[in-house]
């Protein structure tokens, strides 16, 4: 079994539930250890979620073991590492890798590739568990958990959309604004699986852009998701008259000598909930994309 554990800081007295709570484990992953068989320890010693906590006191959750998927291939393919310790893993992942198994591809994607890495590292867990996803062909950075409770502890963090998601898009045409908040609720489309539009009836949807660069026929734009919709870079540009350079399903030009959307995830910021700190991590333009955007670094545009 896998033991996680934090020292109180502050001072006084706080129910053990309330100070994990603060940490991200919820009422579900609290069930979790109940039912599986895990425990609770204060200063070494088993307690209960209502029992007082002081200044200077461990807290330890030890979490009973997960069953690997045995289904799920594992892949010797590379998969470049930006980041990893006990709990968390950053990749940056390559266009046209999809992150998780489905129909088209079962053996190759990020998590299958995230497999072979563990096991090769020797890993007990060998669970993968995707924290951001990413479309096929977009590339960049993308965050996996290790075990399902770090998974667990970031689930406040992604409903609230504090996990900080940077991207770069190369979008068709002139954008006028400088700056702009789109703001616009998005569906899937009638009858359509894969592909999602604006809708009245749709998901409240924004999407945050700064013009970073204007080339005369189109437009780099540095991106922040508020929401965290499928495709909703894709559609939020589209909506506005600009779809990104590559985007087939959305109408984007494809005579520009690319051969995917140019969606680029360059940053990724998480409070990690054991370290209890802010992270961040980000990935290099790949080449495809450097070679459409010609002299132009990260540089330009880190805060």
């Amino acid at each position: 079994m896998a033991s996680f554990s934090w020292i109180k800081q502050e001072a006084g007295q706080t129910k053990l539930k309330t100070f994990l709570a603060e940490r991200g484990v919820s009422h579900r992953m609290f069930s979790i250890i109940k039912r599986g068989g895990g425990r609770l320890l204060l200063d070494g010693r088993p307690v209960k979620t209502v029992d007082l906590i002081d200044e200077g006191q461990r807290v330890t959750v030890i979490m009973p073991p997960e069953v690997s998927n045995e289904t799920l291939e594992a892949s010797n393919l590379p998969l470049p590492i930006l980041f990893e310790d006990d709990n968390f893993l950053v990749v940056n992942k390559p266009a046209g890798v999809t992150s998780v198994p489905g129909k088209a591809d079962r053996e190759t994607t990020m998590v299958n590739r995230v497999k072979g890495y563990l096991m090769q590292g020797g890993a007990q867990d060998l669970v993968p568990h995707v924290v951001t996803r990413l479309d096929r062909f977009t590339s960049g950075v993308a965050l996996l958990a290790k075990h399902r409770f770090a998974h667990g502890l970031l689930d406040k963090a992604l409903k609230e959309h504090t996990v900080d998601k940077r991207y770069l898009a190369l979008v068709d045409g002139n954008l006028a604004d400088d700056h702009g908040l789109v703001d616009l609720p998005i569906g899937r489309m009638d009858d359509d699986f894969i592909r999602r539009e604006v809708r009245d009836d749709g998901k409240p949807s924004m999407t945050e852009y700064w013009v970073v660069r204007r080339y005369g026929n189109q437009t780099l734009v540095k991106v922040q998701l508020h929401t965290g919709r499928t495709h909703q870079i894709r559609v939020h540009f589209k909506a506005l008259g600009h779809p990104l350079v590559g985007d087939e399903i959305y109408g984007g030009p494809l005579d520009r000598g690319i051969s995917r959307q140019m969606l680029h995830a360059y940053w990724l910021q998480w409070f990690d909930p054991f370290a209890q700190h802010q992270r961040h991590c980000q990935a290099d333009i790949p080449e495809d994309m450097q070679a459409v955007l010609g002299d132009f670094n990260l540089q330009e545009i880190m805060d």
